[in-house]
């Protein structure tokens, strides 16, 4: 299968139904991406064609609640079952693997670190243990402002583009479907959960700043944080109080991206993250033998 994905379907400790795609030789070093909030795995797409070029097994999924992946009965989207579904997805991994999370997927990586996942790096796409509160409200607003859906195809791209004017407008909206689905009111809605945003955002950063003090005491763990210099999600301060806590993290900023990075500014990510997974896969699969 290498250089080519398949549908895959894992099942969660509470039979929530996870679809992925995974691709590249199963003796390769993995890469598992972990997609941000009210996003699908396809956020990841032009990533996962970089990294099967180089050699690296991929599995790229969508996260309970989100895309083709099951919404849970119980309203089950706590960080802590998100990172049950982590531990799960990674135990299907015989090689090493390192964890490139955004946003909602690196407060996943945190959380399932501290439960005990041990990945050989991981890479954390704008986030940290204390963000922006302003960032985080503008997102926040977003996904809770259109939970009406919209008339039209056209009328969700503005919506995209007032939050995100960075990212480049295109005529074709096949990118912009895979995130929504037409209803029968025949109106479109983003493809995710709203139950996802029902807790408060400082209940999950009550969450994550408890679990990244386990990084601290993993100091064999490479950590990269990427972060969009015009991001409203990561400051300096942001950056500061998590080098107290962890001396050795890493920083790749790239110019001209807000907070989705990979979206942003797509080969200046590739290059950057591509560069880690080399070195840190390589010293961990020479080590293995």
């Amino acid at each position: 299968m290498t250089g080519k994905l398949r549908r895959t379907v894992f099942v969660a400790r509470d039979g929530v139904r996870l679809v992925g795609d995974r691709g590249g030789s199963a003796d390769a070093p993995a890469v598992i991406l972990l997609h941000g909030g009210g996003q699908t795995r396809h956020s990841w797409s032009r990533a996962v064609e970089r990294l099967l070029a180089e050699g690296f097994q991929v599995v790229n999924y969508d996260a309970r609640g989100h895309g083709e992946s099951d919404w849970s009965p119980e309203g089950a989207y706590q960080l802590t079952d998100r990172a049950d579904d982590l531990a799960t997805i990674a135990a299907n991994l015989d090689v090493p693997f390192l964890l490139v999370g955004a946003s909602l997927g690196g407060a996943t990586s945190i959380v399932a670190i501290d439960r005990g996942l041990r990945p050989s790096g991981l890479v954390l796409v704008d986030i940290v243990p204390e963000p922006d509160p302003r960032g985080i409200g503008r997102i926040v607003s977003f996904m809770r402002d259109h939970l009406d859906g919209f008339a039209t195809v056209d009328d969700a791209a503005a919506a995209v583009a007032a939050y995100n004017p960075r990212h480049r407008a295109s005529a074709d909206h096949s990118g912009l479907m895979k995130n929504l689905r037409m209803r029968p009111d025949g109106r479109f809605r983003w493809h995710w959960d709203p139950r996802i945003i029902a807790a408060a955002p400082e209940h999950h950063h009550a969450v994550v700043q408890h679990a990244a003090r386990s990084l601290a005491g993993l100091p064999n763990l490479p950590v990269l944080l990427v972060r969009g210099l015009a991001s409203d999600v990561v400051s300096d301060a942001g950056i500061a109080a998590f080098r107290d806590m962890l001396p050795r993290l890493e920083l790749l900023d790239v110019a001209g991206a807000g907070h989705m990075v990979a979206g942003d500014r797509n080969d200046a990510f590739n290059d950057g993250v591509i560069g880690f997974a080399r070195r840190i896969l390589s010293a961990d699969a020479q080590a293995a033998k």
